[in-house]
């Protein structure tokens, strides 16, 4: 199979209960996969946000629940992660969420103009083999790629457990243009994850990044 991004990550099934199974047939109703359905649909709110790698949907659910004038766009290629969302959307009646299941760096590039407010990326995959550290997903490349979705002084975070992760994000920013380190974070007390009370339990900082486009 030809990919046109070295994959940063490894769509495997996984373990997967019934509940989810069934979840996942609701996809379609969630779904966008381009910029016309996200401009479509965030015409109904104040402000887009987007969350790439969900994971099982605990913060992007938490954030969206308190702040329902925002449309939140979740990308995500783990089936049971999304199944577990659209769990927590339809028990709670949630309007403003939208999945995507694919690699985002296909979506942002379907962006025409900057539609997003902020975008979060919370625990990316860490490609722990050196052999391996270039299929991480934050480079200078993808930097560039988000500045263009981002509206302007739109917000980027980015948080990582991996030490060397962050170096290494942190020497991308150093060479990303377009961005200016910010205290300015338009959500605050984001919920502890369980990667991130994971790597707490097992005595590694989370390092945080929050980027303003400029």
């Amino acid at each position: 199979m030809h990919f046109k991004y070295l994959p940063s990550f490894v769509k495997r099934r996984g373990r997967i209960t019934k509940k989810q199974i069934e979840n996942i047939e609701d996809l379609h109703k969630f779904s966008v996969s381009n910029f016309n359905d996200i401009k479509n649909i965030s015409e109904d709110f104040t402000s887009t946000t987007i969350e790439i790698g969900f994971g099982d949907g605990e913060n992007i659910f938490s954030i969206a629940k308190g702040n329902p004038e925002t449309l939140f766009v979740g990308s995500e290629v783990y089936l049971s992660g999304i199944g577990s969302l659209i769990g927590k959307i339809k028990e709670n009646n949630l309007l403003n969420i939208r999945i995507h299941n694919g690699d985002v760096r296909e979506l942002l590039e379907t962006i025409k103009v900057p539609i997003f407010k902020s975008m979060l990326i919370i625990c990316p995959d860490p490609w722990q083999k050196a052999k391996h550290h270039k299929r991480r997903l934050i480079n200078s490349d993808f930097l560039a790629l988000a500045r263009n979705s981002l509206k302007k002084e739109g917000d980027l975070y980015i948080a990582t457990d991996w030490e060397d992760y962050a170096d290494g994000i942190y020497e991308a920013i150093c060479d990303a243009e377009g961005y200016i380190s910010s205290e300015d974070f338009p959500f605050n007390n984001l919920p502890v994850t369980r990667f991130q009370a994971r790597a707490i339990r097992e005595g590694r900082d989370i390092h945080k990044f929050n980027l303003k486009k400029i």
